[in-house]
């Protein structure tokens, strides 16, 4: 026994006063890295683009009925709009006073400020995964998943612009499925106990918020803990196992009381009389059928995007370029290596069954215009752009163990169908933001007219239609819808506005 000790602390100190070099990284390494970097420039530039063109939104659709109340009545206001009247969504009532309290230039810098928040939390989620599997990646591999991930889930919908330039659509549909996304860090990064109680707590507030925020991303919040509570038997290991069920018990308790807040409200309940949205009418077989065939609508819209390929393809890059993970890896990877193609199935039935769901709740708001609403497709559709990126990192292993040529072969035509997706995204785009450029142009005209007239005395005065993608502006249609004409007269302080075919 001695020997034994004396030998180990002689090896110990042996370790420490000789410590092993670390291994350098090889050529292949280093290649992997600068490919990594130099492809991750595609989707930051797209995004960059994107970012910049936010500077021509202008106020349009709900946007012309929040402003005034903001103006006029402070957050108070708002927020009692929202609660007692309009639908009882507390949390999306404070994401519209962090942008509208500045007006129309709350409106140019959304898309920055989202965006980048956006950005950023879809990279530390990668990041975080991978760090938890006990996986190493070449620097920028995370960046390139997460901003791929955040190009699709902001542009490939039919209507990018109201899924993410238009502010109040984009905090209901876009970014509240992305705050959702953010609950998970904590978890993935604990590593004691005041960590893991951090993350429940994290866990526990984000779906009070989430469940006030959106009834859609609620749902599919709901299915997806539920999902992993279901699965958790066979996909994680024992301790792991543990703490994550605790967390998705916890989590989905808070979203249900943040859905209870939401249901009970005044504004709830005036919003269900309005559509007449009760349980009855929502569940019933006719709506149920119905909502079936919208979403199969849907799905086929969604399933012949090609540029959703690219998430699978920056998940092959990601299953190719990735090292480590052993057999005992308390983590994603070790989930992987049990059953992954029961893993890969189970996630896609969580999506076909909360995307059907959010179809059924939108419905009675929607009509069937819910099949052309894409913005409403956002709170299901970044659980699929994430699922297709883990099928490609499946792929991506499972080719690991083939030939050096194979595997350099599949990461040329993975990297470059992620550029194909990009370069797919830009084109329209680009002519999205010539499309804003005209509105913004034609807004700001009016705008600077119609507060001089009414600086004047003036009481009643003509405005003209100003839209893009759809957007809804006041005599709409050739002036058939009026809504929403009277936020508008509000907004800039006047008794009436009349329908015009021609600017100022």
């Amino acid at each position: 026994m001695t020997t034994d000790t004396s030998k180990s602390a002689g090896t110990q100190a042996g370790s420490e006063e000789s410590p092993r070099p670390q291994a350098r990284p090889g050529p292949a390494r280093r290649w992997a890295t600068i490919g990594t970097a130099g492809l991750a420039l595609l989707p930051l530039t797209l995004l960059g683009a994107a970012f910049w063109a936010g500077r021509l939104v202008r106020p349009g659709g709900d946007d012309w009925c929040f402003l005034p109340v903001i103006r006029d009545d402070g957050a108070s206001g708002m927020i009692g709009k929202f609660f007692l009247h309009d639908n009882g969504r507390i949390a999306n009532a404070l994401l519209v006073i962090a942008y509208g309290a500045f007006g129309v230039p709350g409106h140019q810098w959304f898309a920055l400020v989202s965006g980048v928040l956006m950005l950023g939390i879809l990279w530390a989620l990668i990041a975080s995964a991978l760090k938890k599997a006990g996986l190493t990646a070449p620097r920028g591999l995370a960046l390139l998943v997460g901003a791929t991930t955040a190009v699709l889930f902001f542009f490939a919908s039919p209507n990018p612009y109201k899924a993410f330039y238009w502010p109040a659509s984009s905090v209901s549909h876009t970014v509240a499925p992305v705050l959702a996304c953010a609950a998970v860090i904590p978890l993935l990064r604990a590593r004691t106990r005041r960590g893991r109680a951090f993350a429940l707590g994290v866990a526990y507030l984000a779906g009070i918020f989430i469940g006030t925020l959106s009834e859609e991303t609620a749902v599919v919040a709901f299915v997806v803990l539920a999902t992993a509570l279901l699965i958790s038997r066979w996909a994680l290991p024992g301790a792991g196992r543990t703490r994550t069920r605790v967390w998705c018990v916890v989590a989905f308790a808070g979203v249900a009381v943040g859905t209870a807040i939401l249901y009970v409200s005044p504004g709830a309940r005036a919003r269900r009389e309005r559509f007449g949205a009760d349980s009855s009418s929502m569940f019933g077989p006719e709506a149920l059928t119905t909502a079936l065939r919208e979403f199969g609508h849907i799905l086929g819209t969604i399933f012949t995007t090609w540029q959703y390929l690219g998430a699978v393809a920056v998940g092959v890059l990601l299953g190719l370029l990735v090292r480590g993970g052993g057999r005992g890896t308390d983590g994603p990877e070790g989930s992987l290596r049990r059953k992954p193609l029961l893993l890969v199935l189970a996630g896609f039935l969580a999506f076909l069954v909360s995307g059907y769901l959010c179809i059924v709740v939108a419905h009675p708001a929607f009509g069937a215009s819910v099949v052309t609403a894409s913005r409403i497709w956002g709170d299901f559709l970044l659980l699929l752009v994430l699922l297709l990126v883990g099928v490609g990192a499946l792929l991506g292993r499972a080719l690991r163990g083939g030939r050096r040529g194979i595997r350099a072969a599949t990461a040329v035509a993975a990297a470059v169908a992620c550029a194909a997706a990009c370069a797919g995204l830009a084109v329209p785009l680009l002519q999205l933001e010539r499309q804003m450029d005209v509105r913004a142009q034609h807004w700001d005209r009016q705008d600077r007219w119609l507060r001089g007239q009414a600086a004047k005395g003036a009481r009643v005065l003509p405005y003209t239609p100003v839209s893009v993608s759809g957007m809804g502006e006041p005599f709409g249609g050739h002036g058939k819808r009026p809504w929403p004409a009277a936020c508008v007269a509000t907004y800039y302080h006047l008794d009436k506005i009349t329908y015009s075919t021609r600017l100022p």
